[in-house]
């Protein structure tokens, strides 16, 4: 069969820099979609392993996909070069150490197509993929999302769902309107390397969406990264990056004109989370760290962060005694029940096992981590 057609239903870009343990498993899952009319964008970013040759081979198999070899540039530029070639009236973006189930793209293009206006972001929830270094230990366990909304009714902006901003940024678990990205003149932020492009990617079209629709329902495998060995040091540069970030994105929603008080919200829950895994990490020993956290604090609005019912009295504490402004009692009423909701929530989503495990998690980082209850 030929897929000669000029404007192929979906343009998958897979922004590729070494990793040929698990490049086979990627293009497979990409190739073995049951919606068939797709273009497969591998974009080599300048790789030294064998990542280029196994790209070679699937392209000589399979004649939707284009090979892009280049000069190393970095995530973000490497995914804007896939933008600019695609094709597709929708956009996919796929992380080659992440995997696919089958009927991804036909699943999300067909709810796209049930709505009678052109839908800007089409977005799911996904599966978390663990322990993946020991087939023994390896599990598919549901992401943030799933169970925490409900599949679309009619197309909405990112006011009525500000959950979406709240957990991983997740940018793969979704497809974009290429007109849409076009129109809107959404890039990634070119930084070095990984460069964690993704979060203002994250803002950059959901907070310009007019129309999103969300699916409760999950087709993409994002491979987790491990735990760090016990111990080990993190270096100081990976430490700051997600604060910086979040300042990248406190100002992108800035000149949004974001004015939405559950956007803000969802907003800092994400920079609490971040100043949450830096600390446990040991970033509150470095005082380019600790500045980088303050600085953060220091954007969020006070009333904001003092009324958030998702943030715990020792974060609301915390953060009075960083930026010292004037603090008020800290109710635990509001933190208690939104612990409870997240409870069933996890129940939903994974189970009496999964939610205990969840728990369980919880309890274990915060009895490895002193320096995290600074901030829980």
């Amino acid at each position: 069969m030929s897929f000669e057609s000029t404007s192929p239903c979906v343009s998958v870009i897979v922004p590729i820099y070494n990793v040929g343990r698990f490049l086979d498993q990627c293009l497979d899952s990409i190739r073995s979609q049951t919606l068939r009319d797709i273009e497969i964008l591998c974009l080599n970013d300048g790789s030294t392993d064998n990542s280029l040759a196994i790209i070679k081979r699937h392209a000589a198999q399979d004649e939707r996909i284009r090979v892009i070899d280049k000069a190393n540039e970095g995530y973000g530029a490497t995914c804007n070069r896939g933008i600019d070639q695609a094709k597709g009236t929708y956009v996919a973006i796929v992380e080659p150490d992440d995997y696919l189930l089958p009927d991804m793209y036909e699943a999300l293009t067909s709810f796209a197509e049930a709505f009678f206006e052109p839908i800007d972001v089409v977005k799911e929830a996904w599966f978390d993929v663990l322990a993946w270094d020991d087939p023994a230990t390896e599990r598919r366990v549901p992401g943030y999302l799933y169970k925490r909304l409900s599949t679309s009714k009619a197309p909405q902006a990112i006011e009525a769902m500000p959950v979406l901003l709240e957990g991983h940024p997740a940018i793969w678990s979704a497809l974009y309107r290429r007109e849409f990205l076009v129109e809107c003149g959404i890039r990634f932020n070119e930084y070095p390397g990984a460069g964690w492009a993704d979060n203002p990617f994250l803002i950059d079209t959901l907070c310009q969406a007019r129309t999103i629709v969300y699916l409760d329902a999950m087709h993409y495998c994002y491979r987790n990264e491990l735990p760090p060995e016990t111990g080990a040091a993190v270096a100081e540069e990976r430490l700051v990056m997600p604060l910086v970030r979040w300042k990248d994105m406190t100002q992108a929603l800035r000149a949004y004109g974001t004015v939405d008080r559950a956007v803000w919200q969802a907003h800092y829950q994400r920079g609490f989370n971040y100043i949450d895994d830096v600390i446990a990490q040991g970033g509150w020993e470095s005082e380019r760290v600790k500045g980088a956290i303050v600085d953060d604090m220091a954007l969020m609005e006070r009333d904001i962060v003092l009324d958030h019912p998702k943030l715990s009295p020792a974060k609301k504490r915390f953060y009075v005694e960083q930026t010292g402004c004037e603090g008020k009692s800290f109710p635990v009423f509001p933190y208690a029940c939104h612990l409870a909701r997240e409870f069933a929530v996890r129940l939903r989503a994974q189970g009496c096992i999964g939610a205990a495990r969840a728990l369980g998690s919880f309890a274990k980082r915060k009895a490895a981590s002193p320096d995290a209850d600074k901030v829980e």
